[in-house]
């Protein structure tokens, strides 16, 4: 994952990115958002997860790595809801 956006979405995202709301179940992929600076660990980039709750401005959202079911508080701007048919 390259560290910079792309030329025609630099700057800080829209208020909108900033407080997405999301519903207990849905299911979300896991964006990092570059210029905003929070500690985000790499190995979640790409992957998704199931939004269990909310705490605070972050969500609980649930994730399976290595087969097991772990736990992650990440902030909205760094979710992407995803439409499950």
């Amino acid at each position: 994952m390259s560290k910079r956006k792309r030329i025609h979405s630099n700057g800080k995202p829209g208020l909108s990115k900033l407080f997405r709301e999301f519903n207990d179940g849905e299911t979300v992929a896991v964006v990092k958002e570059p210029s905003v600076s929070s500690r985000f660990p790499l190995r979640l980039q790409g992957s998704t997860g199931i939004i269990a709750e909310k705490r605070g401005n972050a969500y609980k959202v649930k994730i399976y790595t290595q087969n097991k079911l772990k736990e992650f508080l990440i902030e909205p701007v760094h979710l992407k809801k995803i439409k499950v048919k």
